[in-house]
């Protein structure tokens, strides 16, 4: 195709190199058409055009269905038209159908961007496309390329939170310095992680009440008890708990009574009456 020198025939010889190779030097969009579909003539145009609009940020290869069939199987490609997003070796997005162009534009953007808040941004839309795999890649290339960006291992322990990997998103969160560890915002996920990692490895609430029995000064029964009440619901509770413990000890698991009152807080809202009383109660107790 010579409509653009960025847009560019797919062939099963040029495949591996004209896309998965040059995929490592930027972006590549592969349109999957065939010539019995009307909308991919539609579509078509508006790649073209927008190839030439970005100038060479991303190249646009067009590869017929029709005479590439084992291609597209290759990447479950089941209907046309369909455009799939490479990246390092990798599809990184999928867009189904001839969507607008801000939907290419917006993917386009995040691609463009430097390139681990472009690992970033993909990686969050690889998660919301159900790609966890390639979620989970990205998002640890991101991590690895930008350090000091925090938004990134948040986004990873949220992943691996949700993908039942809750130890290992805890572990993600340690191992960050401490610094980053005191950030509000890492220092909240931490503590609902935590929280609810706790809850699912706790003994039942009466045996903590039997050994509490024994031991009123337990402080790792009382924070395990304040994640079982806080998993049936019981926010009073929960937050009586985290409360003694922030008033017996603040060093206590790096102040985690504390910091676990404040993201309770956060998730019920500052109107909430629970927030209000345990916010005026841990203010007097810091006072």
């Amino acid at each position: 195709m010579s409509l653009s020198p960025y847009v560019f025939d797919a062939s099963a010889e040029n495949f591996n190199r004209l896309v998965l190779e040059n995929s490592h030097k930027g972006p590549v969009l592969v349109h999957f058409w065939t010539p019995k579909a009307g909308p991919c003539f539609i579509l078509m145009p508006r790649l073209v055009k927008l190839a030439a609009e970005y100038g060479g940020k991303f190249l646009l290869v067009m590869l017929n269905t029709d005479d590439l069939p084992e291609l597209a199987r290759r990447f479950g490609v089941n209907s046309v038209p369909t455009v799939k997003f490479f990246w390092r070796g990798e599809v990184a997005h999928t867009i189904h159908g001839a969507d607008p162009d801000s939907s290419f534009r917006e993917v386009l953007d995040r691609f463009i961007a430097g390139d681990a808040n472009r690992a970033h941004a993909l990686g969050v839309a690889a998660w919301q496309s159900g790609n966890v795999q390639q979620a989970r890649m990205l998002l640890a290339n991101a991590a690895m390329a930008e350090p000091d960006n925090l938004a990134i291992p948040r986004d990873l322990a949220k992943l691996l939170w949700a993908e039942g990997e809750g130890e290992q998103a805890l572990k993600l969160l340690d191992s960050l310095p401490p610094e980053a560890r005191a950030e509000p915002e890492i220092a909240r996920l931490h503590a609902h992680l935590s929280l609810a990692e706790t809850a699912r490895l706790a003994p039942p609430l009466a045996e903590l009440d039997t050994d509490l029995a024994h031991d009123g000064g337990d402080l790792a029964a009382h924070y395990q008890r304040a994640a079982v009440l806080l998993a049936a619901d019981d926010f009073a509770g929960a937050m009586e708990e985290l409360l003694f413990i922030t008033l017996a000890d603040r060093s206590f698991r790096h102040d985690i009574g504390r910091i676990s009152l404040l993201a309770l807080f956060d998730l019920l809202g500052s109107a909430h009456p629970l927030t209000r009383q345990y916010r005026q109660a841990l203010s007097e107790s810091l006072h």
